[in-house]
């Protein structure tokens, strides 16, 4: 198998590393070193955004890394707080990033209160024909907000960054992004070390394949087609999760896997959360 396997979004044949690196929570200083870390581990996949406050952190790793800025895939997001000024946003990222575009980039939150998503979207839109961004997607949509936005704009997103891991595996929303050639991508996709990590079936699985309980989840999430974004500063942890293209698992490991669910969220609900911080 290759060491990183790249999924083609519905944008101009565009690809986008299956396995990526997330820095949510991490400060600005320790995200530099830790995608300095993601990077020399063979990552090729960045996800920060604006709300993070890590932009030039990651910046800084990207420009001392020596790696061709073609050879690498960033994206960032637009925050709730922008939704009316898109473009300005979009360039203030470009400069704390130090670069001149992002691969991907993303309404955050649909903030449903302020109902600004499809107006944000729009610009969106504007900026990738303008050739500015490589793609555009949005981050935390339901199924109504991609609803809503089939109806009232022009282009689809290649893609929705959501929640999800065993414990919430998003069965009806990932159909839906299949059926509308939107890309999936999980956002905490091992759980937050909130208990999935101490299953039992992840102890036998991982004895099964000689990996962690990490590494099966990321191998779940990567057999199911998502892409997925974990988060570590910890570098035997980073270097120990982009270690999941040596192994498959079968029928009956991907089933054991999907018997996790709770149905419930460890994070924010889309349809509520209107945070402006």
């Amino acid at each position: 198998m290759d060491r990183m396997n790249s999924l083609m979004l519905n944008t101009d044949g565009v690809q986008i590393p299956q396995l990526g690196f997330g820095v949510w929570q991490i400060p600005d200083q320790e995200a530099e070193h830790a995608v300095t870390t993601a990077l020399e581990a063979g990552y090729r996949h960045i996800d920060t955004a604006r709300i993070y406050g890590n932009e030039a952190g990651v910046g800084r790793a990207i420009a001392a890394s020596g790696i061709p800025r073609k050879k690498l895939f960033v994206t960032t997001k637009l925050w709730n707080t922008d939704h009316g000024r898109v473009e300005q946003a979009y360039d203030e990222s470009l400069a704390t990033l130090g670069l001149d575009y992002v691969d991907l980039y993303l309404i955050h939150w649909p903030a449903p209160k302020q109902d600004r998503y499809v107006q944000a979207w729009r610009s969106l839109e504007k900026i990738y024909r303008e050739g500015r961004v490589k793609a555009i997607g949005v981050s935390n949509f339901t199924l109504d907000n991609l609803e809503r936005l089939d109806r009232e704009a022009e282009l689809t997103p290649s893609i929705n960054q959501i929640e999800l891991h065993p414990y919430f595996p998003q069965k009806q929303l990932r159909a839906y992004h299949t059926a509308n050639g939107i890309l999936t991508e999980a956002w905490s996709p091992l759980g937050q070390g909130r208990g999935l990590l101490e299953e039992p079936a992840l102890t036998v699985l991982g004895d099964k394949h000689g990996k962690s309980p990490a590494q099966i989840v990321l191998r779940w999430h990567l057999q199911l087609g998502n892409v997925a974004i974990p988060k570590s500063a910890t570098p035997s942890r980073i270097r120990e999760n982009v270690d999941v293209f040596d192994f498959l698992l079968d029928d009956e490991d991907m089933a054991a896997l999907g018997a996790l669910s709770k149905g419930t969220r460890l994070g924010p609900d889309p349809a509520t959360f209107n945070w402006m911080g």
